[in-house]
């Protein structure tokens, strides 16, 4: 049986001997091999052997103040909260408020029961009258020469005795009338008609929330930057914002947490603002010196420090490494750059410390950049 060659074994063969015959006239290529003769040079490289700089933009930047806030955590608390007590022991008789009710120093609140003494009273009062009537007598027989002057003055004794014991009677029935020590808003604890209280027993309890007070805790570190009288900005978590001022800032730390207690004084007239609720205070501080840079302007070297690349007087490129002390997702403060330093913002990951450079200033190539594409 002869053998037979079919025609893709003759086509294969074809194309196998050019692939030959053009490998043993020509150079291979490897692509992605940076030492390859064919390679592509780094940015910096190629610029290099042109004649023309390689171009940058840059922005001037000067050292502006940095606005500076402390951030505290704290609660409200109510200015005044104030027990309103019996100075006498007796059974609640009448109470003339409620919660909720407003109340002014000296209303009337709570009334004791008044019987015992008022019994009390009208004995001192017969007592007294009964020593007067003597007095009086014996100074008129003392007049007629029948008694001594010992007997008139024993019984100016028992008068003075005998007012000095009723203006106490009526001081304690006084005492069963209970007034407010203070304006404000009654809430509880607050005693019920019946009640026995003792000396000391508390009536009602009123709560003065004008002005409410922010209480908060600050840092030992930063304690030293604040003072009474410094503007704040309270944010409660029911959603009221207001703007008070520091009252009192403790003189002693907290010896367990090291911090020492702010307290910022909140107007509230209008009685929006509640006692016990959590809330944040923003004490606005003295601004610092730094610079503003974009986040997008910065690089790294090749030690890995973080920072700018700037164009020098001599228009050549140099590395300068900054401290950030603070950032937003738009800006960030920065530290290490003097006055009038012009920092690379497009270009600067193309070029290396030492080169020349074409710098053009970022607003100027804005301009430049608008008039090509009106033409």
């Amino acid at each position: 049986m002869a053998f037979r060659i079919k025609g893709s074994h003759v086509a294969a063969l074809v194309i196998a001997g050019a692939v030959l015959g053009w490998m043993g006239t020509g150079d291979i290529v490897v692509g992605g091999q940076a030492n390859s003769e064919n390679a592509v040079p780094p940015p910096a490289e190629r610029q290099s052997g042109d004649d023309a700089l390689f171009k940058v933009r840059y922005v001037t930047v000067n050292p502006e103040i940095r606005p500076e806030t402390l951030l505290v955590r704290g609660r409200t608390e109510a200015d005044k909260v104030v027990s309103v007590r019996a100075e006498t022991a007796g059974t609640l008789e009448k109470r003339f408020v409620s919660k909720g009710d407003r109340v002014k120093t000296g209303d009337l609140v709570c009334q004791l029961d008044r019987g015992v003494r008022q019994a009390a009273v009208a004995r001192a009062t017969a007592a007294l009258d009964q020593a007067i009537f003597d007095h009086d007598g014996a100074v008129e027989l003392r007049e007629k020469g029948y008694t001594s002057e010992t007997r008139v003055k024993a019984l100016k004794a028992q008068m003075d005795g005998a007012t000095a014991t009723l203006a106490e009677a009526e001081r304690e029935l006084s005492y069963t009338d209970i007034l407010a020590t203070a304006d404000g808003i009654v809430q509880d604890p607050i005693a019920e008609i019946g009640d026995n209280l003792t000396i000391g027993g508390v009536c009602i309890t009123l709560i003065n929330a004008d002005p409410m007070m922010f209480v908060g805790q600050v840092s030992e570190r930063r304690v030293g930057s604040i003072a009474a009288g410094d503007p704040a900005q309270v944010t409660l978590v029911s959603g009221e914002t207001v703007t008070g001022a520091i009252r009192y800032i403790s003189p002693s730390a907290d010896a367990a947490t090291r911090t020492f207690l702010v307290e910022i004084e909140l107007p509230n007239a209008d009685r929006l603002l509640r006692d016990g609720i959590t809330a944040s205070a923003l004490i606005q501080l003295e601004g610092t010196e730094a610079y503003r840079v974009k986040p997008s302007w910065l690089t790294l070297d090749d030690k890995g420090d973080i920072g700018v690349r700037i164009v020098n007087g001599d228009n050549s490129v140099s590395f300068q490494e900054l401290q950030i002390i603070a950032h937003t997702p738009e800006t960030m403060w920065v530290t290490g750059l003097q006055p009038d330093t012009r920092v690379i913002t497009v270009g600067q990951d193309y070029v290396i410390p030492g080169q020349a450079v074409e710098a053009i200033a970022a607003d100027i190539a804005a301009k430049t950049m608008k008039a090509e594409s009106n033409s």
